[in-house]
């Protein structure tokens, strides 16, 4: 054992004899000595009494009257209306701008040529009730995003939701999509999914539309009766892979400033090689009426008046799609409120501002409590209350393309990211219900002690409380809810990508929380010219009662991580929430190895065959590989002294009786940037953009989470000598984090 562990070790057994009958006192304000915490009580209070409805109301409806995509005159005008109302609140406010790809429609058609004749309408109509929808002249076309431009005719398969499962069931039907055009709904997985899997399975075109079985009358009345999509509802969206990158196709880990080196466009890996479109059920259904061939099984069948069936062989289609690709500004709004005492470390608070229309709800519901917080922390500050670390708020220009706003400004940033940023605290679209939260879960303690002091204006409990009510009534076993019931930690999620948050925690290697309220305002506006001000107003949060919340919440994890004497990064939530992870792994290899022989063995004795249909075509699955034992040794130490070193850290910390001020700094900066030793070299494989060991968005889930990615996504690949390998890349980041760990308990040790 080295001197230090040993001294540490020492101290460890000291502290838990003098602590054995009775536990620490949980702090409401973890980092704070007991008079700041009464401070920052007071302090918060007062940010209370700032925020108000009204003006969180008045900012979706100003930022939501015109369609405001990248590029576009209504984005240039809420950016400068944002850039002033900083300016107004004391920030040193400016526009950083870079320079991205964005492609707009040019050409879009879409018709069935045989045996029916049907020419989509491909246009949402305007309504009475929805004043901003009829902004015409104003509005993007439906299209999906970075959709490669061409013309192609062929027969239409129907392919569910076009994720890997369903084309497994296509393999056991005897039916391929090889110079087929694929019909796919939405859900199951992010969209950029759906066309990349339709091109690597041979597929030349890609329609996706919106099933009403998911967010249309099978959910409840539609738009304008009710909040769900209508028959001409359209979700537009980004089908760029991020799940390889995120930011601008062209400058893939790097700035694209406006002399920055590019890409040719056939060169950039993520950009789909086929056209793909999104359409509305209603031009859907002559479409999918018209395919004959195998009934779909029952998973896969929507909620039209129809009998779904997979085709291909009874209608034929023609897609032309072709764009204007466009090199446009993109505009972020920064915002800085310079620490009184440590300018030099930073909180970083982001929304988006950009939409692909008018965007009230996503995202302007989010921008809009933003604003607010940044209005309230403005008058703090000429009140003499200016926080002790810098505050920076951005407003992020392009996000629904990719992220492209955050990721270009993270990039070009990285390196004073890296030394200065404490954490990223993100929000979007938000709604009237519930707390929903993601985390670095070093951060899952602030979340919670937050959650715990900002009351839900519904129920009087706090949101906490609500969100815990919720999972314990929704809970699939009554041994989960005993589980819940018992717990006093509302766990926060793991992050996977889909919103600002992915290019400081998984490239950077910054801690983040992503946070909003829902699951009380359904809707099915999503993306398209009905994501409007009347339909906010309606539906989603009337007179902004939940913006004030998310305000209320987002604004105290900012202040506290701002104002904090000690940075609140909780270790041991790590530890448990990792460890988790791992003995996940190890029971998923067991239960695929008993998987595996099982299947392995009805093959061998026919059962399959025997099972079928035989007037039905279902080819059998072919035998798997046996399922290797793979030594977890390394990661499994690695984590039984995380495990130690956490508990020894909590246990110092909260016996701590202060620290020299150049004492603290150090140790502040060995907690902030301890995620940073969560990253992997050589990042991910074949897709060394993403880097964090822990998090990844799934490379065939998109926006879901893998956690432990490089060995779980290798483990379920079946490549065994690369998941081998990243169970050793794994635990020597494991180890890194725990040397760095091991250092800021040297930190906080009384000296001798």
């Amino acid at each position: 054992m080295t001197q230090k562990l040993s001294k540490i070790f020492l101290l460890f057994l000291a502290i838990t004899i003098l602590s054995f009958s009775t536990e620490n006192p949980k702090k409401d304000y973890s980092g704070f000595s007991e008079m700041n915490a009464k401070n920052q009580a007071k302090l918060e209070s007062r940010y209370d009494s700032l925020l108000k409805a009204d003006d969180i109301n008045y900012f979706v409806k100003t930022l939501s009257a015109h369609p405001h995509h990248l590029g576009s005159a209504g984005d240039k005008a809420n950016v400068q209306f944002i850039l002033q109302k900083y300016k107004e609140w004391g920030f040193d406010a400016r526009i950083d701008t870079f320079y991205a790809l964005f492609p707009t429609p040019k050409t879009r058609l879409l018709e069935a040529v045989s045996p029916i004749q049907y020419k989509a309408l491909l246009k949402e109509p305007s309504l009475n009730e929805d004043k901003t929808s009829s902004q015409t002249g104003d509005q993007l076309p439906t299209y999906n995003c970075y959709s490669a431009d061409g013309d192609v005719t062929a027969e239409l398969v129907y392919v569910n939701q076009g994720v890997p499962d369903d084309y497994e069931e296509l393999d056991k039907m005897g039916i391929s999509v090889k110079g087929k055009i694929v019909i796919v709904r939405y859900g199951g997985a992010w969209r950029g999914i759906k066309p990349r899997l339709a091109q690597e399975h041979g597929a030349v075109g890609c329609i996706i539309y919106s099933d009403p079985k998911d967010d249309g009358f099978y959910q409840g009345d539609p738009y304008p009766k009710g909040a769900f999509r209508n028959e001409y509802g359209v979700q537009r969206g980004s089908i760029k892979d991020i799940t390889l990158y995120c930011g601008d196709p062209l400058t893939p880990g790097y700035g694209d400033t406006k002399n920055a080196k590019r890409l040719d466009r056939k060169d950039a890996p993520d950009l789909p090689k086929i056209p793909v479109l999104p359409i509305s059920w209603h031009d859907a259904k002559p479409l999918l009426e018209a395919i004959t061939g195998r009934v779909v099984p029952d998973k896969w069948k929507g909620s039209l008046p129809l009998t779904y069936h997979v085709g291909p062989g009874s209608v034929k289609v023609h897609l032309k799609l072709e764009f204007n690709w466009n090199i446009v500004p993109v505009y972020d709004v920064i915002a800085v409120m310079k620490g009184s005492e440590e300018p030099d470390q930073w909180v970083i608070r982001g929304n988006h501002q950009d939409a692909w229309v008018n965007g009230a709800s996503d995202p302007i519901s989010g921008q809009a409590a933003m604003l607010e917080e940044a209005k309230a922390v403005g008058t703090l500050a000429k009140e003499g209350m200016r926080p002790k670390r810098s505050i920076v708020y951005c407003s992020w220009d392009g996000e629904e393309e990719g992220l492209l706003g955050s990721t270009e400004w993270a990039e070009t940033n990285e390196k004073e990211l890296q030394q200065k940023a404490i954490a990223y605290i993100n929000s979007d679209g938000s709604g009237r219900g519930l707390l929903f939260a993601g985390s670095s879960h070093t951060l899952q303690n602030l979340v919670n002690e937050v959650a715990n002091d900002v009351t839900d204006p519904e129920t009087n409990i706090s949101v906490k409380e609500r969100r815990k009510a919720y999972d314990v009534v929704n809970a699939s076993t009554v041994k989960e809810q005993n589980e819940l019931l018992s717990s006093d930690i509302l766990k926060t999620d793991p992050l996977g990508s889909g919103s600002d948050f992915s290019g400081f925690l998984q490239h950077l290697g910054i801690a983040s929380i992503d946070l909003g309220f829902g699951g009380e305002d359904p809707g099915g506006e999503y993306h398209s010219i009905f994501d409007s001000y009347d339909m906010y107003q309606r539906f989603k949060d009337p007179n902004s009662v939940y913006g004030v919340v998310l305000a209320k919440t987002a604004g105290r994890m900012t202040m506290r991580l701002a104002n904090a004497d000690i940075l609140p990064f909780n270790f041991k939530d790590m530890y448990i929430t990792v460890n988790e992870y791992v003995n996940e792994l190890t029971k998923k290899m067991d239960e695929m190895r008993t998987s595996t022989d099982m299947t392995n063995q009805l093959l061998a004795n026919k059962y399959f065959v025997y099972a079928n249909d035989p007037t039905k075509t279902l080819i059998n699955p072919a035998p798997k590989e046996k399922v290797p034992f793979l030594d977890f040794s390394s990661l499994q130490n690695a984590m039984l002294k995380l495990n130690s070193s956490s508990e020894v850290y909590q246990r110092i910390l909260a016996s701590n009786q202060g620290l020299s001020p150049s004492s603290a700094l150090q140790l502040n900066i060995l907690l902030y940037q301890s995620e940073r030793k969560l990253l992997l070299p050589d990042g991910l494989p074949g897709r060394q953009w993403y880097k964090h060991a822990i998090y990844a968005p799934g490379y065939y889930t998109g926006y879901g989470v893998k956690t432990l990615p490089g060995i779980r996504e290798a483990i379920e690949g079946r490549r065994w000598t690369e998941a081998q390998q990243q169970i050793t890349e794994t635990a020597k980041v494991i180890e890194a984090y725990n040397a760095q760990l091991e250092s800021a308990m040297e930190l906080l040790m009384p000296p001798h």
